[in-house]
């Protein structure tokens, strides 16, 4: 990477030279022989320079970060030596030169106090390349992201460099959510009575040193019968589970089960304005467990919800663990949490059983619509036993009617969680749309790339950056990864955390003038 220093008296003479020209070069015959795409390229190429050396203009107005008072450490000591160096800056209409001065002494290294007032990286990237980058990683593989930067703005970025920057932007993730201000901007929004807490888990492609120990052993002692082709039930990967999860307001949805069940069209459009969920945060992790993650549901609902006013209502598939972990959650929190079986799952097993008794006909699904109307009625327990009936009374064999069975177990063994008729009434969901939704959008779309084997720290990385899009907080949260990153890079190295106040090259010139009496 090359920049030059202006050696203009003026800094921002180079930026007004290359402006003249461009505008000269549009006037020539050869450009105006140019078709309009190729004249747009060309604007944008000496366009983007133009935008490169007003920056460079910019900072070159700002001299080289001198200052009029001591400049003390946070070690407390007054930092003599002077030393006038430059730096290098990628920012997004190219490199660039800083010039400032830094001071240290024998004790301690050096520090810039111009370096901390425009809040510098430690890095050659400036922060915005570097968002700029991690947009494209949590979109594209880092091949594409490379390749995306270096097509469409002045800064080139090697693969490598950004899958380092994949790993370093989400650092303060975690912090974000945490943070009293948003939780605070949360709790005072004026959001729906219903706050829905939801969980899934989503398979990913792994390398075998990042798969969790049981799994590992597993793939280790895999031996296919082929060398060249799978077996029939044979996996040629292996994945580590993504916990998802999303928390969201919403209002109430009063229906019947009629209108649930209506023959004519799909859940998701039945009876009037369907409430769309509010304040959707989603987000995925490999490296928590389930209980870490199903415990930071909770904690966000209660930077939402503190006095826990809301109803609050937990949307399952019937995972036996999940619904373990959300109760003990419930309770150490002292929430009154309402559990929602999944109707949609409830929907498949009678599907299936359907499929055993009649077979794909007509007769079959107007079964599965008279069943699941005496479900959504609150009638699960009756249903199963009804169910089971029809099997014997058709003589099914065994091998036949397992999933009659099935179905049966499932209604009963979640009964207590298919109380629809009062979750209609009150206006609950009962579909788990949103987190299935989540699966697919926030980790399978990205992370089930043809050929591609994770490494779990660069997966977390972008699962993390992922989650900030869907849930619409990426800008946001860039605004305090700045704030953060000038807290450990600048605030920390200076004496009660704040930098001297840098003097101007017009500040310097006006202290060298002396008062002449007559």
């Amino acid at each position: 990477m090359e920049a030059h220093l202006a050696t203009d008296a003026q800094p921002f003479d180079p930026a007004r030279r290359h402006m003249d020209d461009l505008t000269a070069k549009l006037s020539t015959p050869e450009v105006r022989a140019m078709t309009h795409s190729e004249v747009e390229r060309l604007v944008f190429k000496e366009g983007n320079e133009l935008l490169r050396k007003l920056y460079q203009g910019y900072l070159d107005s700002l001299g080289n970060g001198d200052v009029a008072t001591p400049v003390r450490g946070v070690e407390g000591a007054e930092r003599t030596h002077r030393r006038e160096t430059a730096r290098n800056l990628l920012v997004r209409f190219g490199p660039v030169r800083v010039r400032r001065i830094g001071f240290g002494c024998r004790e301690v290294g050096m520090a810039y106090p111009l370096d901390a007032q425009l809040n510098m990286p430690p890095r050659v990237y400036s922060f915005e390349v570097e968002r700029l980058v991690a947009e494209e990683i949590a979109k594209n593989s880092f091949a594409q992201a490379a390749a995306t930067i270096e097509r469409t703005t002045g800064a080139h970025v090697p693969k490598r460099q950004v899958e380092e920057i994949a790993l370093r932007a989400p650092a303060d993730f975690d912090a974000f959510y945490a943070e009293v201000e948003r939780a605070a901007a949360l709790a005072a929004s004026e959001s729906g009575p219903i706050l829905v807490l939801t969980a899934d888990g989503k398979g990913v492609v792994m390398r075998k040193e990042d798969l969790r120990e049981a799994t590992r052993e597993a793939a280790e002692s895999r031996a296919h019968k082929l060398t060249t082709r799978l077996s029939k039930g044979e996996k040629r990967n292996a994945k580590r589970m993504a916990e998802v999860a999303a928390v969201y307001t919403i209002q109430p949805y009063v229906r019947t089960a009629q209108q649930v069940i209506s023959q004519t069209r799909p859940l998701e459009a039945v009876g009037g304005t369907r409430p769309r969920p509010e304040y959707k945060r989603t987000w995925a992790s490999l490296k928590r467990d389930p209980a870490e993650v199903i415990e930071e549901a909770f904690r966000e609902g209660l930077r939402r919800d503190p006095d826990r006013k809301k109803q609050w209502v937990a949307l399952v598939d019937g995972n036996k663990t999940q619904l373990k972990l959300l109760k003990a959650a419930a309770l150490r929190h002292q929430v009154k949490l309402t559990i929602v079986l999944d109707f949609i799952h409830a929907l498949e097993y009678l599907w299936k059983a359907s499929r055993e008794l009649l077979g794909e006909t007509k007769a079959a699904e107007d079964w599965v619509l008279e069943h699941a109307l005496r479900v959504l009625n609150g009638e699960a327990s009756l249903v199963a036993g009804g169910v089971r009936r029809s099997a014997t009374m058709r003589g099914l064999k065994t091998e036949k009617r397992k999933a009659v069975d099935d179905c049966a177990d499932y209604l009963v063994d979640y009964a207590e969680y298919m109380h629809y008729d009062a979750d209609l009434k009150a206006g609950l969901p009962i579909a788990t749309g949103v987190i299935e939704g989540a699966c697919r959008h926030l980790v399978k779309d990205r992370m089930d790339l043809t050929g591609a084997r994770w490494g779990l720290e660069r997966a977390e990385a972008v699962l993390q950056l992922r989650a900030l899009r869907a849930s619409g907080d990426f800008d946001a949260y860039w605004s305090f990864h700045e704030r953060q990153e000038y807290l450990r890079n600048h605030a920390a190295k200076f004496f009660k955390g704040a930098p001297n106040p840098v003097v101007s090259p017009e500040q310097r010139r006006r202290s060298h003038l002396q008062l002449v009496k007559p």
